[in-house]
């Protein structure tokens, strides 16, 4: 019997700790809770915003929802207008699957009349429940303008009803009106919060104001919420129509105020709708040929065709085509109203004129639908083209760096910062010529400090464009859409790829595409230089008079991680480049 009384107390024991176990393991369980606290839909309500904040807290599927009051204009002794109006909020909130609690606001409890009705739609004015247990108290201040004015016996049932839930894992309040805005955030006595540090409230949530703000006093966090669709102005950081996301757990309380149209549906955008986008991005808009630019840097008067393709197969495109203009350009027209059917074509025309600064060139901007109700703005530049001449070589420059022959004529100099600014780095002279199975480069680095120089890269194919470095993008024919990438550092050292740009926009880079060529260098006292013989056989084509190839070139300069570039800005596409004329 002893023995059997051992094991029977051993069995107790453990039944004991597994019971513990289970209990502290299923309160755990309890939390987190998430709920949603929506602010006052009236107090001269806009039209449409409740419904929006209803659909995305319904898309948030919070555990339930809570109000802070104010659901209905009230403020009237018509009874069928009162009917009307809570028979119209309930069908706002219909789409909610969850839970929901209300809070009464000045609004909807306004006098005697309104009471009844209060009651009918939505259930007693000042109340409590719990949930996974956190407990929540819901108080009414609707008809109420301080604590002191509050009718003694729901100042004895919050009382009593704190008493009973202080064993609660936290312990929530709602009401109307923020009273502590105007007590405890002043400084002052105030009977509620008082009773809330006693028995432990943990948060309060408020509405009426319209206003978004918090605070913490006697580490209880208190929140007005703002407008959900009253009346309202943004407040400090532009938090205007929005609701409130609360999460309870283990770890505390968090309390975020989100914005009206930051929750999406999970299909706010689709697979085949970015598909369209992009085709949209790619051939929506499409110049017919660059805008050519005189050696001045100026446009003569010129007309020039855009094609608008709308690329949706049930969609109209209807909207205007509206050009930003910047200094010294003109285009006519500068807007445009545009209107093509469901994927058909139409084309347009405008004439342009420059005179001055180059850069920054005109933007053409305008909006593509791709859905229903949804449009996706498109934003292009003028494309713009200068010209490079390159020189008949009659005898072949010795390749030594020294760019000394006569047939290094007239180089050009005049090159942009990559936003097409006044240059920030040191400049450059950059100088053609070719003959039938050559293309010559050369090129003459101004160096403020020639001990600044930095080049290390001595590997082919290495980090060459990292460093001090000119560099080339030819495309001798355009239709093929092949780029020859070339970069040369101060040591001679090569960067070099192939690239083919597809139709559809993307590029391939074949970085182990190798090209020959002789390379010399050499540095001055302020100054380093470049010369490179480039064989025509490895771009499958020869150069000859009145041949006219894309090109675009740079110079980077890694002390003032930037560079100088003859076209903004550096793109692999060849339709972004200039021409390089064969004289």
């Amino acid at each position: 019997m002893k023995r059997q009384f051992k094991f029977s107390v051993s069995f107790l024991a453990v039944l004991l700790i597994l019971t513990a176990t289970y209990a502290i393991a299923a309160k755990a369980e309890e939390i987190p809770v998430r709920f949603a606290v929506i602010g006052d839909r009236t107090g001269s309500c806009v039209p449409g915003i409740y419904e929006k904040i209803v659909a995305e807290v319904e898309r948030m599927k919070p555990d339930f929802v809570i109000t802070v009051g104010d659901h209905i204009e009230g403020y009237t002794d018509d009874t069928t207008l009162l009917k009307k109006e809570w028979e119209e909020y309930k069908s706002l909130i219909s789409p909610l699957t969850m839970p929901i609690y209300f809070t009464p606001g000045n609004h909807d409890i306004t006098n005697d009349t309104a009471l009844p009705f209060y009651q009918r739609y939505i259930g007693k004015p000042y109340y409590s429940f719990d949930y996974r247990g956190i407990h929540f108290i819901v108080l009414d201040n609707s008809r109420y303008d301080s604590i002191a004015g509050m009718p003694k016996e729901q100042t004895e049932w919050i009382v009593n009803d704190l008493k009973k839930s202080r064993k609660a894992t936290y312990t929530f309040v709602f009401v109307h009106k923020p009273f502590w805005f105007d007590y405890i955030a002043e400084g002052k006595t105030d009977l509620w919060h008082s009773l809330f540090v006693y028995y432990g409230v943990d948060a309060v949530f408020a509405g009426h104001n319209h206003l978004y703000y918090s605070a913490k006093y006697d580490n209880i966090s208190y929140t007005a919420v703002g407008s959900s669709g009253g009346d309202c102005t943004p407040g400090p950081t532009g938090v205007d129509y929005h609701f409130t996301w609360v999460t309870a757990d283990n770890k505390g309380i968090s309390i975020a105020p989100i914005k009206i149209g930051s929750v999406l549906p999970w299909e706010e955008v689709t697979a085949p709708e970015v598909k369209l986008i992009n085709k949209i991005e790619r051939d929506g808009l499409d110049f017919e040929k660059s805008v050519l630019i005189n050696d001045d840097l100026t446009a003569s008067e010129t007309a020039f065709v855009i094609k608008i393709k709308n690329l949706s197969s049930d969609q109209i495109l209807e909207d205007t085509l509206n050009w930003n203009l910047t200094e010294g350009w003109s285009i006519d027209p500068k807007s445009l109203p545009i209107k093509v059917a469901k994927g058909e074509s139409t084309k347009v025309k405008f004439k342009v004129k420059s005179k001055g600064k180059l850069y920054p060139v005109p933007t053409l901007t305008t909006r593509f639908s791709y859905a229903k109700d949804k449009t996706y703005p498109v934003k292009m530049t003028l494309p713009v083209a200068r010209k490079a001449y390159c020189y008949k070589a009659t005898k072949p420059p010795i390749i030594d760096g020294k760019i000394s022959e006569p047939i290094w004529q007239k180089p050009i100099s005049r090159l942009f910062a990559p936003n097409g600014g006044p240059i920030k780095i040191d400049s450059a002279y950059f100088y053609f010529a070719y003959d039938e199975n050559n293309l010559y480069v050369a090129a003459h680095c101004k160096k403020s400090k020639i001990d600044s120089i930095f080049a290390k890269v001595t590997e082919r194919d290495g980090a060459v464009y990292g460093e001090d470095c000119v560099g080339y993008f030819f495309c001798p024919d355009i239709t093929k859409g092949i780029v020859y990438q070339i970069y040369f550092n101060p040591l001679g050292t090569v960067f070099d790829q192939k690239i083919k740009f597809r139709p559809d926009g993307q590029f391939d880079a074949n970085r182990v595409w190798n090209g020959t060529y002789e390379v010399k260098t050499m540095k001055g006292t302020n100054f380093w230089s470049i010369e490179a013989r480039i064989p025509l056989a490895q771009f499958e084509t020869i150069a000859k008079p009145g041949q006219q190839w894309s090109l675009n070139f740079r110079r980077k300069q890694k002390r003032f991680n930037s560079s100088i570039d003859w076209q903004v800005p550096i793109s692999y596409d060849p339709k972004m480049f200039g021409f390089l004329i064969m004289k």
